[in-house]
């Protein structure tokens, strides 16, 4: 992971970190590392989403663990000096900021880290679809629903799961949405 941080230039190091901070502060739902990837990878940098998100994971686990310790930005910086494979100078100096001006912040309530192992709902999109034919029928006319949910996992990784329902199935689906929400009204 230490050669791939060092590959990431200095401003985008800092914005991952700073992401990370608000994810973990509950500010947003997560961090978005294809979109981070992307703009890493027009700089010039050669980097992959998969490595990008392993390093998000090490310094989500670092952060979170530097807040359930209390540690001091000393002792992160001196824990973070002693690993095996030390850290780019300009990543430690990054980490050396962030967790000095926003560290603290970091809320760890019981609650906040029981919600963060599940995932969270950042949004819904769906559409309605008619497929006409395929190679083994030839007229289907057969309506669909696409559902896409925006979620960002424990880690805060933001993905989309998609999935098709039929309308007898979106119909069920849509009464439990009525259903959740009548209940949310009387709480």
């Amino acid at each position: 992971a230490a050669d791939k941080i060092r590959l990431i230039p200095q401003d985008f190091f800092a914005e991952l970190c700073e992401q990370i901070i608000q994810h973990l502060n509950h500010k947003i739902p997560g961090i978005n590392t294809a979109e981070l990837c992307q703009r890493i990878q027009t700089s010039g940098v050669d980097i992959n989403i998969g490595d990008l998100a392993k390093i998000a994971n090490i310094l989500s686990f670092l952060f979170s663990t530097a807040a359930r310790n209390n540690l001091s930005t000393e002792e992160l910086v001196t824990t973070l000096g002693s690993g095996i494979s030390t850290l780019p100078k300009h990543a430690v100096q990054v980490i050396r900021h962030v967790w000095n001006e926003q560290g603290k912040a970091i809320a760890m309530s019981e609650d906040a880290g029981n919600m963060a192992t599940v995932g969270q709902f950042v949004d819904m999109k769906w559409k309605l679809g008619v497929a006409m034919s395929s190679d083994t029928c030839r007229s289907l006319k057969y309506p669909y629903v696409t559902v896409t949910l925006t979620v960002a996992d424990p880690s805060g990784q933001i993905t989309d799961k998609s999935f098709e329902m039929t309308i007898p199935q979106f119909k069920n689906f849509f009464r439990q949405f009525k259903e959740m929400a009548s209940v949310l009204e009387t709480v």
